[in-house]
């Protein structure tokens, strides 16, 4: 019985795979698609065995357990052939794991890159790509070097032959992949920490593209985001333009956000927290600093109404006594009641005053309720998450052109997540791997970020 599933689901992501794709492709004769897979593998020093009897055995300690079941990943992996692969919890701490990984990969036609995570941590990422599908422009790391011990790799590339129709025109094809696993929010406090570590991840994109002076290109984020749809991480990218491609594919709205998970937790908790985000270069973008000042006024406000307060009584509770108005240390002494500063992950002394100037509109030095009630707005208004994933064709001959994606398909595995269950019976991680079609179209990139 599981012989005839795991065939019938061979089958089906085959049919997804960038040679899967071969159905796109015939409607498509001159335009191939490219495919990305997102993936958390589960690191065998991670993974349990035998939790209830002894939470303490780990699957590292078991040679064959690990070998066999990433044999299995690769088996997938290798059978789907996604033009990119970016895994999340690479034990890269195991010399033979790490040689499994790159010589099956290797042979099939990618080329990959690892980055463990600071101090040791024994896990960490790795990205791959067909070396048919792309040109290898650059490759960075980042460290956080916060709590977590977090990274983020970026891969930039340009489009190879399979695109050959563009290869002699001024149409640039160079696309900026990051791959990453943000922190696991084991308390409150720590969703301010995935917050800025997104921040730096974008503000290393941003840098990275001035450094070169790279004009605006499709930038794809995809990982283990530790975070679902209703959550501060996903309301900050959508708000620098992103758009999940899954939701994106199956015309999701933020009030589908029960009707697909990709994660069964340590705690048991069944979650959607594995992205593939897509950033088209025609998309008008707001300035970062603006977007991170409205996500943590978005999580201020937040906090303010899980206690019940409404915007006067949030008012109310902040204003000096006797006054009608707030002073810089009743703003700071809010922030520490709602556990965003006081500890070592919280705001920043720097941070906490660039949001002050940002509130204190009229320079005054204080803040009335106008001012609070910008502050209570603050967050970021929904986006079209344009349902169908097509842009302009790019007919406007007097912007320059440039590469963009249309988001075509996009699979969850195993099935049974993408209606919002998790099968007791997959044991391959405790994540469902994702994988997007792009269909790349033509485009025009925007001047302007604002």
């Amino acid at each position: 019985m599981r012989t005839d599933r795991w065939a019938k689901s061979m089958g089906r992501i085959s049919r997804i795979g960038s040679f899967a794709i071969s159905s796109s492709i015939k409607e498509n004769q001159q335009q191939p698609c490219i495919t990305c897979t997102t993936f958390n593998i589960l690191a065998p020093i991670y993974k349990r065995i035998n939790h209830e009897q002894d939470p303490s055995c780990r699957e590292s300690d078991y040679r064959a357990y690990w070998l066999a079941r990433n044999h299995r990943i690769l088996d997938w992996l290798l059978n789907e052939r996604s033009s990119i692969i970016c895994l999340q919890e690479f034990w890269v701490g195991n010399e033979e794991l790490v040689n499994l990984y790159e010589k099956r990969l290797g042979d099939a036609g990618y080329v990959s890159f690892k980055l463990g995570r600071t101090n040791n941590r024994g896990d960490g990422l790795l990205i791959a790509v067909q070396k048919e599908y792309f040109n290898i422009l650059n490759y960075k790391e980042l460290h956080f070097n916060d709590f977590g011990d977090r990274v983020a790799q970026l891969l930039h590339v340009e489009l190879a032959s399979p695109f050959s129709q563009w290869r002699n025109s001024n149409i640039r094809q160079e696309i900026l992949i990051v791959n990453t696993h943000l922190l696991f929010p084991h308390d409150s406090t720590l969703s301010l920490v995935r917050l800025q570590q997104v921040y730096k991840i974008l503000q290393y994109v941003e840098s990275y593209q001035n450094d070169f002076q790279l004009k605006p290109m499709p930038i794809m984020l995809c990982g283990d985001w530790n975070g679902s749809k209703r959550g501060h991480v996903y309301k900050f990218l959508r708000s620098q333009g992103f758009v999940s491609s899954y939701d994106t594919a199956h015309q999701y709205t933020d009030a589908d956000a029960h009707k697909w998970v990709s994660h069964r937790n340590h705690r048991g908790n069944i979650c959607a927290v594995d992205f593939i985000w897509l950033l088209n270069p025609d998309k008008y973008r707001k300035l970062l600093k603006a977007s991170w000042s409205e996500a943590v006024f978005g999580m201020f406000k937040y906090l303010l109404r899980r206690a019940s307060l409404t915007e006067s009584d949030a008012f109310s509770f902040l204003k000096v006594d006797n006054e009608d108005c707030i002073t810089y240390f009743g703003f700071c002494e809010a922030l520490k009641q709602l556990s965003l500063t006081g500890h070592c992950h919280g705001l920043s002394e720097e941070e906490i005053k660039d949001l002050w100037l940002q509130a204190d509109v009229d320079g005054k030095g204080v803040l009335d309720f106008k001012e609070f009630l910008q502050i209570w707005s603050s967050t970021a208004p929904d986006r079209d998450d344009n349902k169908n994933g097509d842009q302009d064709d790019g007919s406007n001959d007097a912007q320059e052109q440039t590469i963009g994606f249309s988001v075509k398909n996009a699979v969850l595995f195993p099935p049974e997540v993408e209606k919002g269950r998790w099968p007791e019976d997959y044991s391959l991680s405790d994540h469902a791997r994702l994988t997007v079609v792009f269909l790349p179209i033509r485009m025009p990139c925007s001047q302007l970020i604002c």
